[in-house]
């Protein structure tokens, strides 16, 4: 069952990309007492998940700060090393990388997909999301091949 709005988050190990190296984090600790935008790619240095979604949130840091936003998250199916490469290498500085490496946050969450006829296995589905307090107060999910709900441009919209 996928989560809806009004839902609190799934307590799940995460690793948390920092410049000491990975740092498990309980997302039960990691959301609490803030608002969080998170957002899901179904893999990093992919093409739009590199070329959109990531710069897109970049870019919009200092707009969703201002409408209140305490941090913004990006989640995806890789390890830690991979996710770390990825934020440095597209100047990722305001955007905290959180690796679900095996895949335990998207399957509870229930935003998987099946990357299998890419090679890419199990994954996560593209999303958005604001976190309040570790309770989901907007969701935005993409349908299959799509980007537009889960930009930054449209989570700045709902704010």
């Amino acid at each position: 069952m996928t989560i809806s709005v009004g839902e609190q988050l799934p307590q799940v190990k995460l690793t948390k990309v920092t410049t000491d190296g990975p740092e498990p984090i309980d997302t039960g600790d990691y959301f609490k007492g803030r608002r969080v935008a998170l957002f899901a790619v179904p893999g990093a240095f992919t093409p739009t998940c590199s070329a959109k979604h990531l710069p897109g949130f970049v870019e919009k840091d200092s707009a969703l700060k201002a409408k209140g936003i305490d941090e913004i998250a990006c989640t995806s199916v890789n390890d830690a090393f991979v996710m770390g490469a990825w934020g440095k290498s597209a100047d990722a500085g305001g955007v905290t990388m959180l690796a679900d490496g095996n895949g335990d946050f998207a399957e509870a969450l229930g935003l998987t997909m099946d990357g299998s006829k890419f090679g890419m296995g199990t994954r996560s589905q593209r999303y958005s999301m604001v976190v309040n307090d570790g309770v989901v107060e907007q969701l935005n999910i993409e349908g299959p091949g799509e980007f537009s709900v889960s930009s930054a441009d449209h989570l700045l919209g709902q704010l």
